[in-house]
């Protein structure tokens, strides 16, 4: 494994973060991993080097919380650095469960850390952007989180450049407390973020964890091939972002070309392309199975050429802005 220093925190995690979006229950998609098979796949990252670990309230609706929280509380919690979020709501019956009002996140992160069975999250991020909530208000609340000491850094994720500057400087002109991460939407067919929010991040020194690496599986087998997957014939999702437009559907054939030249996989191209970017500190990795967690850190030793990168971007037009929602 190796390790890096998350944004400008001085905090060090290993180069992949395990994403626990796929641990819980299939009662809440049909996908998920029950608590044994999670425990299975926690307990080898755990074995492989992997430090950094991201969950959220909203995953099997609180059930991935429990589980992460329940199998790292046989570690030490020291050599661990655990993220997870708010923002979504939890409770139809209830709207002040979602959002970012101060309300939502005090109970919202209460809950979260009465099911990871944890003092203080390193991590806590908001979820998406509330247009609802003024950013002042939100910041004030995650800033007397971190006074409280529930919570050691607070991070963003998916929204536009302007806002995430918006809130920077907010931070900076009321002496709150910055978000230190950004968990935005990246990969090889995805890469709308290289206009305007990687750059922002490099400049003030946030650390980057993009979430859906592999583009919810779009770049892990031959295009043709993915409706045969279990995610691909149950999830809507899987079809919510433009990873066929913009060149898409090429780059996955020469992200498949390069694999088999390689000897490797595609998830391992795809991934091994993601951590050559100089702005990403780790990407977000979720997985159902130990042999694809074992690839993923496997792809850490792939070298990539100047010239194997640029074939695999070559491709690459314009999408429609997706992932903020």
């Amino acid at each position: 494994m190796e390790y890096t220093t998350l944004g400008s925190t001085g905090v060090e995690v290993s180069r992949l973060c395990l994403g626990c979006m796929s641990f819980g229950t299939s009662d809440w998609r049909e996908w998920v991993l029950g608590e044994e098979e999670s425990r299975e796949i926690i307990e080898r990252a755990i074995d492989l080097g992997i430090t950094f670990f991201d969950t959220a309230n909203m995953y099997s609706n609180g059930e991935s919380e429990r589980v992460l929280g329940d199998v790292l509380a046989e570690y030490d919690r020291d050599q661990q650095v655990v993220a997870s979020k708010c923002y979504f709501q939890m409770d139809e019956s209830n709207p002040n469960s979602g959002g970012l009002s101060r309300k939502a996140i005090e109970q919202e992160l209460e809950r979260s850390l009465e099911r990871l069975g944890m003092d203080t999250i390193d991590l806590y991020q908001i979820h998406r952007y509330d247009d609802d909530t003024p950013i002042e208000e939100t910041l004030r609340a995650l800033d007397d989180a971190v006074r409280r000491g529930q919570i050691r850094y607070a991070g963003a994720s998916s929204m536009w450049a302007y806002q995430f500057a918006d809130a920077l400087h907010t931070s900076d002109r009321l002496g709150l407390e910055r978000f230190q991460t950004m968990q935005n939407h990246y990969n090889l067919v995805y890469r709308e973020e290289e206009r305007e929010m990687l750059p922002l991040c490099e400049r003030e020194g946030i650390g980057v964890v993009p979430w859906s690496p592999l583009a919810r599986g779009y770049l892990t087998r031959p295009h043709e091939e993915i409706d045969a997957t279990t995610r691909g014939e149950t999830e809507e999702h899987m079809y919510e972002h433009p990873y066929r437009e913009g060149g898409g559907t090429e780059i996955n054939e020469r992200v498949a070309e390069l694999a088999a030249e390689k000897g490797v996989t595609m998830a391992q191209i795809a991934l091994a392309w993601l951590l050559h970017q100089d702005a990403v500190d780790a990407p977000i990795v979720g997985t159902t199975s130990v042999e694809h967690l074992e690839q993923a850190v496997e792809a850490l030793e792939i070298d990539l050429s100047a010239s194997d990168q640029a074939y695999l971007e070559e491709p690459y037009e314009p999408v429609t802005v997706s992932g903020h929602d």
